[in-house]
């Protein structure tokens, strides 16, 4: 039986290697079709909790994991020799940026190792960490070519672009469509035939460069417009109009527009750092992203912005940010979820302690943060009730604070950067919005 046939026939093991906010949804979605799924992870933390049938990631319930170990079909390892067991092998490792804000191939280059020093025939490689375009066959055929075995015949190679968004409670792994790109027509038909036991939706394209190129034009699509939604705040407040009134009204055109929403800064592992890989690689083909560049020079700005309104609402009742006593309201950088990567929330509250702000925070899923300079701060729990005591909230994610708009309404300064308020304390000259 030929692996496609075996793929097709579910007569399979698959290793995850990452089980973080995209590896462990994915082992998570291949264990519920009734498919052998073994998880590899670095930290034992992670491998223990699963294998007691418990999560660590909001969008995987405990009783999922839980369910699938009674089963026999998830078992988290830190064996990497066990990569031998699986015929096909997802890659869902964290793709950073240096420094200097160049492509850190850290991850995907151990895991390529790892797996070509224990690579055999028939077996198929889908990578889905997000990577400048030209990554799958430039970086990862290569090595594991070096094994002696031959890639689109031997064993199969693919790209397959992750669209996990965490915390969204519509679209998951089963309902999101899956971007296919293989080496050969044949990658490209047994990665399909594995991903299709769980999406609704294959849609394969040209060659992993392709797939690659794909998901950086999404993410830099979003930003983009986010750096420009971002703009038309600032120009908004300095023409004294209402930016939410503006986006309420343009989108109430039925085509050509889609609305986006300004906020505090991009946040997560995906929006602020994706569009830098492919920055990165036109500069090695001397070519200037011009359009990705601004947007992230809008973006980057805005925590700094974000503290200028702090400070300025502050003035305007008389109080210095000096000494203030400050609220920052979420740490995550967005709703319901425990995920703080590259979250808007660090720079602005480094930014108030600067200015000499006494800062506190709250978010129910990040009891502690680290700040760039590897000072800690735990999260502060909020006594609705005595939120009027500080000087300014500062409202950087909206989860969970809808419940104290009237509470909120009742502090002495409100920086809203969600405009959570902006109905139920509209008119409220203590209301700031962004």
């Amino acid at each position: 039986m030929s692996l496609l046939q075996r793929v097709e026939a579910k007569e399979i093991t698959v290793g995850v290697v990452g089980l973080g906010y995209v590896g462990l949804p994915l082992a998570v979605a291949f264990g519920e079709v009734g498919i052998n799924v073994l998880g590899f992870e670095v930290s034992q933390p992670k491998i223990d909790a699963l294998n007691r049938g418990e999560s660590y990631v909001l969008d995987v319930a405990a009783d999922q994991v839980a369910a699938l170990r009674a089963a026999g079909l998830l078992e988290a390892t830190g064996d990497f020799d066990r990569l031998k067991d699986c015929d096909a092998i997802s890659v869902c490792v964290p793709t950073p940026l240096r420094k200097t804000r160049d492509p850190d191939l850290t991850y995907i280059l151990e895991a390529t190792r790892q797996i070509a020093a224990r690579l055999r025939p028939n077996q198929v490689i889908i990578l889905e960490s997000t990577t400048y375009p030209g990554t799958t066959l430039e970086v990862v055929a290569p090595a594991l070519g070096e094994s002696g075995l031959k890639v689109g015949e031997d064993v199969f190679l693919a790209f397959s672009p992750e669209r996990i968004d965490p915390g969204n409670p519509v679209y998951g792994v089963e309902n999101t469509p899956k971007i296919i790109g293989g080496v050969t027509p044949e990658c490209t038909a047994i990665a399909s035939a594995l991903y299709g036991h769980i999406v609704n939706q294959v849609y394969p394209v040209s060659s992993p460069t392709a797939a690659e190129m794909v998901k950086l034009l999404e993410n830099t699509f979003r930003a983009v417009n986010i750096g420009l939604v971002n703009e038309i705040a600032i120009i908004s407040e300095k023409l004294k109009l209402d930016v939410w009134e503006i986006i309420a009204a343009a989108a109430t055109k039925p085509f050509g527009y889609m609305p986006f929403y300004p906020g505090p800064g991009l946040g997560g592992h995906c929006i602020p750092i994706d569009p830098h890989y492919l920055s990165w690689k036109l500069r090695t083909l001397n070519y200037r992203t011009r359009f990705i560049e601004l947007a992230e020079d809008i973006n980057s700005s805005m925590p700094n912005y974000v503290v200028d309104r702090v400070s300025f609402a502050l003035n305007q009742v008389g109080k210095p940010i000096r000494g203030a006593k400050l609220m920052i309201l979420g740490a995550a950088y967005k709703r319901d979820i425990s995920d703080w990567r590259e979250s808007p929330a660090i720079p602005v509250i480094e930014g108030l302690l600067a200015r000499g702000g006494e800062v506190d925070y709250e978010d129910q899923y990040v009891p502690e943060i680290f700040l760039s300079d590897g000072a800690r701060l735990t999260a502060t729990p909020l006594d609705y009730a005595t939120l009027a005591r500080y000087d300014c909230v500062v409202i950087i994610t909206d989860h969970r604070y809808y419940e104290a708009a009237q509470i909120l309404a009742s502090a002495q300064k409100i920086v809203d950067t969600r405009n959570l308020l902006g109905a139920l304390a509209a008119g409220d000259e203590r209301v700031v919005k962004l």
